[in-house]
């Protein structure tokens, strides 16, 4: 049976950011495992009976102390994975513990205004269609059997698909209360404009596309696997199919489907995102293979199948430059969204906690000239 936390935590990411993630697949499982590890968090604080209180009032919704203790349970978790001292990773988690009180209230606030804004069947209709789309690649019958499966493997399948809503309904409501606001308020006059003034931000970027065979750590010895990876790339270089020794070795979940192709990508996204990938391959030519790449999860032996150049002049194009605009202009755009949805809300954070969640949580209210209602602001400091 396939390993369903790999399969569920690929579907969440990949939901999340399909563009990129579509090439670069074995380098994001610890990155999924960190966001798995709060549904095991979760069940883990079902079996677990605690005396709740209320940290936090928002509009009609709270965050209480057992939610909290989850969150913090889970980065604990996350780190420890990752290789920090359980201890460092608590030391770190307490003095972090305001901020992620306030990221809990700002998260309500937008499930919330998503409520509002009637997304709720639409959200649920996607996470069906995740469903049932690994239930297809995983070849069962029925929702139940993969639930089943789920199970057996440790995974609750409600838990998933509360991780699941809550990220997709936040994504949602950032995407057309802020996103698209912004995306179309320039006219096609300010395209334009922005476009002249910043027309090296439009130069084709150079893209590289790479095929992967890959070894994972698990169930053997790094050893064993530094020694496989040795061979084979050495193999490769002396004129061996890369295709067959793909299908034959590579451990990627979806290798019969790709034959090791991972896609093309331009290269300083890949600088970006994946920065071992675009270091060992930065001198190579099509053709080429790079030395192996060792990570958490196991090792890459990449093979540069194609380069095309950068362009020397930039071409209009109305959406990239409506894009290029966005993310200019996202990071202010986006702290004002949640400044309004702040001065509007009621919250009361406990005496406890309001030493350290309100200067973090109303930090952009505080350095703004906008001042919130007498009434509300009283309910927040």
């Amino acid at each position: 049976m396939a390993d369903l936390s790999i399969i569920v935590s690929k579907s969440l990411i990949n939901n999340t950011d399909k563009k990129i993630m579509r090439y670069f697949r074995p380098a994001i499982l610890l990155a999924a495992a960190v966001l798995l590890s709060s549904t095991a968090i979760r069940a883990q604080e079902n079996e677990t009976k605690v005396v709740d209180e209320v940290v936090a009032a928002v509009n009609d919704g709270v965050i209480t102390l057992s939610s909290i203790r989850r969150e913090l349970k889970g980065v604990v978790d996350s780190k420890v994975q990752e290789g920090m001292k359980r201890e460092d990773a608590q030391k770190m988690v307490d003095e972090k513990q305001g901020e992620l009180i306030a990221n809990l209230i700002n998260e309500e606030l937008l499930l919330q205004k998503a409520k509002e804004l009637g997304i709720e069947k639409d959200i649920e209709a996607d996470l069906n269609g995740r469903f049932v789309q690994i239930m297809k690649e995983q070849n069962f019958k029925t929702l139940d059997q993969l639930y089943e499966a789920m199970r057996k493997q440790g995974l609750d399948p409600e838990d998933i698909r509360d991780i699941w809503r809550r990220q997709a309904t936040k994504e949602e409501v950032i995407r057309r209360d802020v996103q698209a606001r912004v995306y179309w308020e320039a006219t096609g006059t300010d395209v334009k404009d922005y476009f002249e003034k910043h027309k090296a931000k439009f130069f084709k970027p150079e893209t590289i596309t790479l095929s992967e065979i890959f070894l994972n750590f698990a169930g053997q010895t790094q050893d064993s696997v530094r020694t496989r990876a040795k061979d084979l790339t050495t193999r490769i270089r002396g004129g061996a199919d890369f295709v067959k020794l793909a299908l034959a070795n590579s451990e990627a979940q979806d290798v019969n489907e790709t034959k090791g192709v991972l896609g093309t990508v331009t290269f300083p996204d890949l600088e970006t995102r994946f920065p071992k990938y675009a270091k060992a391959v930065k001198t190579l030519k099509a053709g080429g293979i790079a030395d192996p790449i060792e990570d958490e999860v196991g090792i890459h032996i990449l093979r540069v199948d194609a380069r095309t150049a950068a362009a020397t002049d930039a071409n209009f194009d109305e959406d990239a430059v409506r894009r290029a605009i966005l993310e200019e202009k996202y990071p202010d755009a986006m702290k004002k969204y949640m400044s309004k949805l702040r001065q509007d809300a009621y919250i009361k954070i406990s005496d406890t906690y309001r030493p350290m969640v309100s200067p973090l949580l109303f930090a952009d209210e505080r350095t703004s000239t906008t001042t919130a209602p007498a009434a509300k602001k009283s309910t927040k400091n």
